[in-house]
């Protein structure tokens, strides 16, 4: 086994803007993680919500684009994880009149960890994710008691 044939863990997140403020310090924070190596976005999706509810996609190769800045930069990360399906999933999550980016990406990170884990015979046997309001209430819930 090799490095290249370990994985760090996948993850999606969708991120909801108001539309005219999708570029700025989130882009920034997204490509100083993808230049440092943290994580390699696997899949990218603009997606918009219109005043009535109309989906529409954001197409970064599209010269309109470059509005958007450093993410037209991700045009190419197209996996094909991501479809139509999850496209409309996520619109049903999003507000009337926002742009959200879908993102899947690995985290990067972890693989030297993953690939020390398998080489001693370890398995990932279960994995989740905690969200991180949950874990603020919960330290606060415990603050409180103490």
């Amino acid at each position: 086994m090799t490095v290249a044939d370990v994985h760090g863990p996948i993850d999606f997140v969708l991120i909801e803007f108001p539309e005219d403020r999708i570029t700025g310090g989130a882009t920034r924070a997204l490509m100083d993680l993808v230049d440092r190596g943290v994580v390699r976005v696997l899949d990218l999706m603009v997606i918009g919500k219109g005043a009535d509810g109309t989906l529409f996609m954001v197409d970064l190769t599209e010269p309109s684009a470059k509005r958007l800045g450093e993410l037209a930069d991700l045009a190419g990360a197209r996996s094909g994880l991501l479809g139509e399906s999850d496209a409309r999933a996520a619109g049903g999550a999003m507000r009337t009149g926002t742009v959200a980016t879908l993102i899947v990406y690995e985290n990067t990170w972890a693989v030297p960890f993953v690939a020390a884990a398998r080489e001693s015979g370890g398995e990932v046997i279960a994995s989740a994710r905690i969200p991180a309001t949950d874990v603020m209430a919960a330290l606060d819930a415990l603050e409180a008691a103490g």
